[in-house]
Order: structure tokens, then sequence, then C-alpha cells
């Protein structure tokens, strides 16, 4: 049953959803697709650099040739196995420009043909913003040596998309795709000088974009590494474009880069990517590595926590450490449930990892990758700290968010000679467990290993628990448990290991999955797990390398 809460967002669901059902009926309509025509720019101003469109692209580079495929055959049905990868024209990024500029032409005016009227999957506002701007950063070569008419109705089909993002901006909810209106309004204003107006108005979006989805750091409002690889390469979009076009550069707009771009580099791990916390998944940073080369960052007054992540480093090891709270009910949708789980890394490799973020599997992956149970830390009664939204039809629209919260309170940052670390408690078990969990981490210097302490404070004597401490490994390593029972050893090459040990404790190996990749991977998971009453306890563990 739902509370007043739920019921409110349940209601206002409704609301929403009619209103879409209406708004697709209208904007199929010969009216409103006739409201979407204005006048024809005569020319083009400005052709941005089309190696831009490499910020954005997640396609890989390969061999990509066009001419092999009909042009008549490339907008048939059933070719649209992946309507949005297809229709977005992100694929221009990988043409050969000296030679598929008349092909590329046949193929968008085949496209104008077929799709110049409001069709809602080919119009969807994420495909249509990313069509946009794949165009206009690639118009050189669409236009180049067209013929008047093609022109023409290239220009229209241009201004007929930005009119419909223009009408409909205020209306998106959706952060991602509204960073993406903005962009192509951007590019549309700079490119044609009789819509400046686009130009205007998307740079006004955009401040107050800047304004709602980031903190004093510069990072996403929703905690999500993810959003923030995200939201930087097309605030880079926006600002190298702009530079190009040697228009005024707002203030607003180079200072949240490089707020942006620090917060890249806080996150950076060995391996190029970042951590798996809160919508997390495999990411390569590559792409902004000449971006954080020319990033003079000072040394002095380095954080140790941004975005409620905290990041310590000692000689060969590295921690990543959630000390954060939930984010508002609004910027949660790709929460997980994870409060005090780490990730650590010992000579460049991952070794204590969280199982990353589903949404590239599956939904059935993407729901299992927001539980407790998916993070490196402790879970009661197997349950999830956080509980999240179940009905369909509030999910569908305003995603899956969170339904309730907790506190973390305690922090106690150590940075001396002999470690660094810090410790947090949180109180998301207090309410029905009445348990508090606490946890310290600390890089030892002098002997160069992580050394952990877990509590469970019992506030009411009783209720009965059953804990279980989840240590999930890097699935490209393999783990054995030894004789004594309360070690394992990790393996990471064939002449080099670790010892995990907990104190008093027995621990087991179990099967875990990984999910942060593109594909389900099997990995290791250890566990140590037992029963509480009436007492509070503590767990002193440590990983170090097998001498």
């Amino acid at each position: 049953m739902f509370g007043l809460k739920g019921a409110y967002f349940y209601f206002v669901a409704i609301h929403i959803t009619l209103v879409k059902f209406f708004k697709k009926i209208y904007f199929s309509t010969d009216y409103y697709n006739s409201s979407l025509q204005s006048k024809t720019p005569l020319q083009v101003y400005f052709s941005p650099n089309p190696f831009l469109l490499s910020i954005i692209s997640s396609f890989e580079k390969r061999s990509f040739k066009i001419n092999e495929i009909s042009s008549n055959d490339f907008w048939l049905e059933s070719r649209n196995k992946n309507i949005s990868e297809q229709h977005s024209f992100l694929w221009l990024n990988l043409i050969d420009r000296k030679v598929d500029g008349k092909y590329i032409q046949k193929i968008i005016y085949l496209w104008m043909l077929k799709y110049s009227k409001f069709k809602r999957k080919i119009w969807e506002t994420s495909t249509l913003s990313t069509r946009v701007i794949s165009w206009i950063l690639n118009i050189d070569i669409i236009i180049n040596n067209g013929t008047f008419e093609f022109k023409k109705r290239f220009f229209q089909s241009i201004i007929s998309q930005c009119n419909h993002l223009k009408k409909n901006i205020r209306f998106e909810k959706d952060p991602q795709k509204k960073i993406e209106i903005i962009s192509a309004l951007i590019l549309s204003g700079m490119i044609f000088r009789e819509y400046e107006v686009n130009y205007n108005i998307a740079i006004k979006e955009l401040e107050k974009f800047v304004k709602s989805y980031f903190d004093n750091d510069g990072f996403p409002l929703t905690r999500s590494p993810n959003d923030l690889i995200f939201f930087t390469k097309y605030l880079l979009l926006c600002h190298e474009s702009i530079k190009e076009a040697q228009k005024y550069m707002p203030d607003f707009l180079s200072d949240v880069i490089k707020k942006n771009l620090g917060c890249i580099k806080f996150f950076k791990t060995p391996n190029n990517q970042t951590p798996l916390f809160n919508g997390g998944s495999e990411n390569s940073l590559v792409s902004f590595e000449k971006y954080l080369e020319n990033l003079k960052l000072s040394k002095k007054g380095k954080k140790n926590i941004i975005g409620g992540i905290f990041h310590a480093k000692s000689k060969n090891q590295i921690i990543y450490f959630d000390i954060g709270e939930p984010p508002k009910k609004k910027f949660s949708k790709n929460y997980q449930a994870g409060p005090l789980s780490f990730e650590y890394f010992l000579d460049g490799e991952k070794i204590i990892t969280n199982c990353g973020f589903g949404k590239n599997i599956s939904s059935k992956a993407e729901l299992v990758s927001r539980l407790t149970a998916s993070q490196s830390t402790l879970a009661i009664n197997d349950t999830s700290i956080t509980k999240f939204e179940r009905n369909k039809l509030i999910n569908r629209i305003f995603g899956n968010s969170i339904k309730n919260t907790f506190r973390t309170n305690e922090l106690n940052i150590k940075d001396d000679k002999d470690s660094i670390g810090c410790s947090i408690s949180h109180n998301g078990y207090e309410k029905n467990f009445s348990c508090v969990h606490k946890r310290e981490v600390f890089l030892d210097h002098q002997n160069n290993k992580l050394k952990g302490v877990d509590h469970i404070f019992k506030k009411r004597d009783g209720i009965p628990i059953r804990y279980v401490f989840r240590f999930h490994l890097n699935p490209i390593l393999t783990a054995v448990k030894t004789m004594s029972g309360n070690s394992a050893l990790i393996q990471i090459s064939k002449n080099k290991s670790l010892i995990f040990t907990i104190k008093d404790e027995i621990l087991e190996i179990e099967k875990s999955i990984y999910l942060g990749g593109k594909k389900i991977q099997d990995s290791s998971c250890i566990t140590i797990t037992g029963n509480l009453v009436n007492k509070s306890k503590s767990f002193n563990w440590e990983i170090k390398k097998k001498i």
C-alpha cells in the first residue's frame, strides 16, 4: 500500500503519463509539424570542428565502410535493430571524410524524406538532440557540393528539430537529456546567424543546469561518477565549440569544467577508470588525458573528500571509501545502497571492488546491482539499507528513485606518519534492527597494508540479527580459504599474492557476480557471517602482501 508521499507521486505519475500520451498524439498532427517550420537559414556562418564529436561518441574507432551498405536499404525497418544508435548519427564520427561525402548526402536526403515529421522513437529527445549535434559537427562534409535544394531542406530539418527541442525543453526532467538538448541548441545558434536566439536561450538554460545539478566542488548531486563523466563531456563540447566560434565564454562554464576535471582527476583510478559507486560502470578516462594533463591543481589544501567519497593514497596503495548519505529523491535514479563500501587498489591492480551498475546489461542486472549485497560493506538480515520505488508507473516517470534515507555520523579523518584513513558510522539499520554500523579503514604507511575495523553497535537488546560482511574481489582475481579458516589467499599473479585475515572469525569464499561491464562476469567474494542478539561486536581485518 502507498503512504501519503507514495500516493502523491503515484497520482503525479498518472498526470504526467496522461499529458505525455496526449502530447504524443498532438506531436503527430500536421498542425504541430507545421508549427515547427520557420525561416530557413541562408547559409552556415561557422563550421565547428567535426572531431569534437569524438568527445561524446561512445563508438570505438574501427573499420566502418558505409559505402558497402546500399543507401536505399539504409533506413529499412529491418535494419533498425538499434534505432537510437542508427538515428543519432554518431557513426558519422567513423566515416572516411575523403570519400563518403556524397554517400552521406544521399543517406540524409532519404532520412529527410521518411522522417522529417515527428515519429515517436525517431524523435525521442536524446536521439534527436544527438542527431542535431552530429549533423552540425559534420555540416561541412554534408553540404559540400550539395545542391541548393538539398541544403535548403537540410537546414530546415535542423531548424524544425531544434524548434521541437526549444518548445519542450522546460518539460524535460532527465538531466542527461536536458544537457543534450542544451548542447544541440547552442550549436544551432552558433552556425545560423538567424537563430542566435537558440544560443542565448541555451546559455541561460545551461547556467541554470549547472547551478541545479552540481555541488560546490563541481560533482553531480546524484553522487554518481558516471554522471560526472557524461555531463563533463557535453560541457566540454559546448566549451570547445564556443571557443572555436570566438564567442564570449561564460565564466560559469569555464569554472564548472575546471571543477569537473578536478573531480575526474580525484576519481581517476590506476586503471584509468572511475570507482564503482552509485551508478558506476567501467568507463575509460583516456579521452580526458589531455585535459587532465593541462589541469594545474594545487597540492596545498588538496581535498580528501568529494561527492561523499573519501580518497587516500599511501605509496602503492589507494582506497576509495563511500562515507556519504543518499542523494535527494530527484537525484537518486542511479543510487546504489552501499554506505561504507570501499574499493582498494594495490600496485595499480584493483583488489576489492563493488559489483558495478548493471544498466548496460539488463533491467534485472540493474536491480540486483542496487542492493547492499552487491557492495563491499555490511548487510543485515539479507536486507538492503535503502528501499527503492517498486511501482512501475512511478519508476517509468521518475526513474528508480529511493523511498527512504539515512544519516552518516562521527566522521574522523586520520593522516599522520603511521597511516592515513578515516572512520564513520551510519544509522541505516537503526530503525528496523536497532543497530549502528561503524567502519574504520586505514592505509598503513610502515607495513604497506590495509587495516579495517567494523563495529556493530546494538542500541537495544532482544532483536536477533544475522550479519554478512562482503568483500567483492576483482573478477580477474581468485581466492582460496586457508587451513586456519580465518584468512584467504588472494592470487594476483603466479608469483604475487595477498592475504586477507580477520581476527577470531571464520570466513568463506563465495561465488559472486560482477556487473561493471557490458555482460555478467563470475567473481569471488570473501564473506564473514554470524548472528547477534544482545551484544555489540567489533571485527578486525587486514589485507597485506604474502611474504
